[in-house]
């Protein structure tokens, strides 16, 4: 998921951008990240116009992190990826989901979103993905 997945998520608790992150912490999702993303997300969140509506601390927005960071598959960030040159900010995205061999990127940044796959990773945005999951025979 992208730091704009995650931040609605958190924004907006009852979106389908929130049902992504319960399913991540149910374990039926495994989320792939890497500290760049945890560091733009933070940064995201520490906005002081979002930290007004969502109301929480630097270190509940810590907390939060550290908790997500205990559901998810964290890669080392050593591989760089230069697929997007008009936003190169939207490459970590890419460089995360290749080391961590993730089936899906969750996206709305049209960036990602055009690209449409990557060495194999489709890109999807929250909508199409939770369409796809709701496809998916029961395990």
């Amino acid at each position: 998921m992208d730091a704009n997945v995650f931040v609605s998520a958190v924004l907006k608790p009852q979106s389908d951008l929130a049902r992504i992150f319960d399913l991540v912490k149910a374990g039926k999702v495994k989320l792939i990240i890497s500290s760049d993303i945890l560091s733009e997300i933070r940064g995201v969140l520490l906005y002081p116009k979002l930290r007004k509506r969502h109301r929480r601390t630097p270190k509940k927005i810590d907390d939060f992190l550290k908790k997500t960071v205990r559901v998810s598959i964290i890669t080392s960030g050593k591989m760089k990826v230069e697929a997007i040159k008009d936003d190169p900010e939207d490459n970590k995205y890419l460089a995360a989901a290749a080391e961590g061999k993730a089936d899906f990127i969750i996206s709305g940044d049209h960036h990602l979103i055009e690209l449409g796959i990557f060495q194999g990773i489709r890109i999807l945005s929250p909508s199409m993905f939770l369409k796809l999951l709701e496809k998916q025979p029961a395990k």
